[in-house]
């Protein structure tokens, strides 16, 4: 049995594949398993993936679907894992050669359910180091975890257990995911070193923007439902509600006023406001906000509805 399976899904990226390969193959640790999904390429990913399959195969499964998208192909990948930890990589990024080994190494030492690893944003022209907030009981993984699939290490156990998985059809599938595994993870490591390149190019879903980003609506109502479900909201109201607020205010705001059609972002900016307010009308008086320390909990708590489109029309601009 492997001790790491490394899921790699696969759409129109030729010209970055091998270099993700290459990094997965010279890993240190040599019991890894690399699950190739190739979610019906177009382009010349496939004929790369089956050239390293043929030359590694007892390291790589190729594995070939029709097109349905990021999450269907990372769930299409789960049931081929066999490892004792699971590992998620997009083919366009790549990892440093001793990555899984120093991540598995952590969980064995510390019976870690869960290990997460610090990060390079990796641009054209430059490198930007991003390391997380350290994190020690649900309630704070909620509140402060990075919602990347990709920079963790997780028992496989876990995954068949609570069997999580990445929602068909929306961008965003990271957050869904992330906030439905937390209920089941006891033990969370740090890896406190970068060891992923996650690699910024246009055109790339991340930095395209339309109306499908909006999707954070549907995707953060998933969550609560999810949480609601399974008894466990009220435990956890107050973490929900804050990230909740931060998201339509933060990260995701950032992206709607950048959306190029002058309508639709206008439409956009107006619901994501009206759904603040009316899934939780009582957000500024949220604990953690309210004592929360550093710069944006400050400007969450300054945006009203006077303040608001000011901050669109700033942000839109920066």
């Amino acid at each position: 049995m492997p001790k790491v399976s490394i899921i790699v899904p696969i759409y129109n990226v030729e010209n970055h594949l091998e270099k993700c390969l290459e990094s997965l193959i010279n890993q240190s640790l040599k019991e890894i398993a690399i699950i190739l999904v190739n979610d019906g390429s177009k382009d010349g990913s496939g004929e790369i993936a089956k050239e390293y399959q043929n030359r590694y195969p007892n390291k790589i499964m190729y594995l070939e679907k029709e097109n349905g998208g990021l999450s269907d192909a990372r769930n299409y990948g789960i049931p081929y894992a066999t490892g004792e930890y699971v590992a998620f990589l997009d083919s366009d990024d790549y990892v440093e050669l001793t990555t899984y080994e120093e991540m598995y190494q952590l969980a064995k030492q510390e019976q870690s359910d869960m290990v997460e690893c610090d990060f390079y944003w990796e641009y054209p022209d430059k490198r930007k180091e991003d390391r997380g907030e350290i994190y020690h009981n649900k309630k704070e993984m909620i509140e402060k975890v990075r919602v990347v699939a990709w920079n963790k290490l997780i028992k496989r156990e876990i995954l068949e257990t609570s069997q999580v998985q990445f929602p068909k059809g929306y961008y965003y599938e990271d957050v869904e995911f992330t906030y439905r595994l937390i209920p089941y993870l006891t033990k969370i490591s740090f890896l406190k070193k970068p060891c992923i390149h996650y690699v910024q190019r246009e055109g790339s879903i991340a930095n395209v923007q339309n109306e499908r980003t909006k999707e954070i609506f549907d995707v953060l109502e998933h969550v609560i439902t999810y949480y609601q479900q399974k008894g466990i909201w009220e435990e956890y109201q107050l973490q929900l509600e804050y990230i909740y607020s931060r998201y339509l205010l933060c990260s995701s705001l950032l992206r709607m006023v950048k959306i190029q059609n002058k309508k639709v972002r206008k439409k956009v900016l107006q619901e994501n406001w009206t759904n603040l307010n009316t899934k939780f009308p009582n957000w500024k008086k949220n604990l953690i906000l309210k004592q929360g320390k550093g710069g944006k909990n400050f400007y969450m708590r300054t945006v009203n509805a006077f303040t608001y489109p000011i901050y669109c029309k700033i942000f839109s601009i920066i």
